[in-house]
């Protein structure tokens, strides 16, 4: 792999634009993917945060949906922040019953459980894997993970308030996920991770 990897960001809807910019902080050369042709020229995917049912749907319209899935079975590294999560779930709770997801980590993910918009909030991160100490956590309408299977890492809990030990980062081979959005903070740590993730392929 090059020491610049190719790292698409899924621009149908979210926060395209900030993960951009924390890869390319991070080293990698950035492309928006919106169409087939594009995904074909990138090493790796970012699924960024959003509203997960409007990206599904979106993912469907655009035809992205199955290429997708294929390529991530194939092993291309992706790296999904909150709604991305939720789009790199095998399986979801309290999904639109036609909301579909491009799955591949073992997991089961609970859509909006830290509640609605007012509920959102900031709080420290203990990240596997990541040095310097926490991570700054910003949690929007976050999922969290209900349970992981087998294959399935965990990275890091949420460590106090009501939901303290509740799943919020999980790394599955080349995948990568978390509830919060680091790209919403100017510390590119987690995405140096999936940078690296990516080179080490």
């Amino acid at each position: 792999m090059s020491a610049t990897p190719v790292i698409g960001v899924l621009a149908l809807q979210g926060d395209v634009r900030e993960h951009s910019a924390a890869l390319a902080a991070a080293g990698a050369s950035v492309v928006p993917v919106r169409r087939v042709g594009e995904l074909a020229g990138v090493d790796a995917l970012v699924l960024p945060g959003g509203e997960s049912t409007t990206m599904s749907n979106l993912a469907v319209a655009f035809g992205l949906l199955e290429p997708l899935r294929e390529r991530i079975a194939a092993g291309m590294p992706a790296y999904g922040s909150c709604a991305g999560m939720i789009m790199l779930a095998d399986k979801i709770l309290d999904g639109r019953d036609d909301q579909e997801t491009i799955g591949g980590i073992d997991m089961i993910v609970r859509r909006n459980a830290f509640g609605r918009q007012n509920d959102s909030f900031e709080a420290p991160v203990d990240l596997a894997g990541v040095d310097g100490g926490p991570v700054h956590g910003v949690f929007i309408r976050a999922p969290w993970v209900e349970s992981v299977g087998a294959r399935a890492e965990v990275l890091a809990r949420v460590g106090s308030g009501p939901a303290e030990g509740r799943v919020v980062a999980v790394r599955q081979g080349p995948l990568l996920a978390t509830s919060f959005h680091p790209e919403l903070t100017g510390d590119h740590r987690v995405h140096r991770l999936f940078v690296e993730m990516v080179r080490s392929r």
